[in-house]
């Protein structure tokens, strides 16, 4: 049972992150490397800033902010610098590291003792875990809340078009660039924010906890889509989260049948690549057709 909690507790945080992957690789349609870098900054960002005495929810909002400006920086790498996509991203991961270095002073920060975000709900007495997954509950259903008004604004809906297809956007009137880095920076600050609640949750924040975001994002994306098929844009995001908490029960089943955390980045490269070939088999087979799927 505290198995099954954990998961739960650790699958709606890592959900925030998988929403921010959706916006770059479903809505924007640009392989962005940049969550590899925005992850761990956030978690820096946040825990130096709970160290020196800062209020956790300010810590965490400001560790958004900070993500959404390596968003932005990979934003102007594409389009004003002509940098591909993915080279940008690679880019801004790459000097983000030693960023996070420098912010943290060293390569690891523990949080012991610091109050963290988690500690606001301790005044419930809720059972062990069950703070962080009510956290987890009442910050998920606000980001999807608000991603949804923001994609019915005028706005959200010119993000989209850019993603959809860039050449109508712009035949439209539609400033494809500034939409672009408008997404990214909103991809990279959910990302971030992840980062600092995940690391808060953890207790420690570490230069090498970005490695294999993108993986589990995209993981948990996928997951998702292929296990609930064709759905409107909340209840994608839903399932994004839905996907992200699957995930972690995979990872928790390999884990009890005896394989080592060592091989959690190979395990989770496999079940990437297998949720990725599904729709591909399925089609094949004609097991289930999957149509397009509208955004909004």
């Amino acid at each position: 049972m505290d198995l099954i909690v954990t998961a739960t507790a650790q699958g709606l945080l890592w959900g925030m992150m998988a929403l921010g992957i959706f916006i770059t690789y479903r809505i924007l349609d640009l392989p962005d490397m940049t969550a590899e870098g925005s992850f761990p900054l956030g978690a820096a960002v946040c825990a130096q800033l709970i160290i020196s005495g800062v209020n956790p929810l300010v810590a965490t909002a400001s560790a958004f902010v900070i993500g959404a400006l390596a968003g932005a920086i990979t934003g102007f790498l594409i389009t004003k610098a002509h940098i591909p996509g993915l080279l940008a991203g690679i880019l801004t991961m790459t000097g983000l590291y030693s960023i996070n270095l420098r912010i943290m002073g060293r390569a690891n920060l523990s949080l012991l003792g610091e109050e963290k975000v988690t500690d606001l709900f301790k005044r419930f007495t809720l059972p062990s875990q069950f703070d962080t997954i009510f956290m987890g509950i009442i910050i998920v259903v606000s980001v999807i809340t608000l991603l949804v008004l923001f994609f019915k604004t005028e706005l959200g809906q010119a993000v989209i078009a850019t993603g959809d297809n860039e050449k109508m956007a712009r035949s439209l009137g539609i400033s494809t660039n500034q939409t672009k880095i408008l997404g990214l920076m909103l991809s990279n600050g959910l990302i971030s924010a992840a980062g600092a609640l995940i690391a808060q949750d953890n207790g420690y924040a570490d230069i090498s906890m970005g490695i294999g975001t993108i993986v589990i994002g995209l993981a948990s994306v996928i997951i998702g889509e292929v296990i609930f098929g064709n759905l409107s844009f909340v209840n994608r995001l839903i399932c994004v989260i839905l996907g992200a908490i699957i995930y972690r029960f995979i990872i928790m089943f390999v884990l009890l049948i005896g394989l080592q955390p060592n091989d959690l980045k190979l395990i989770s490269a496999i079940i990437l690549a297998v949720c990725l070939a599904l729709p591909s088999i399925r089609t094949k087979y004609n097991l289930n057709f999957f149509q397009k799927k509208e955004l909004l």
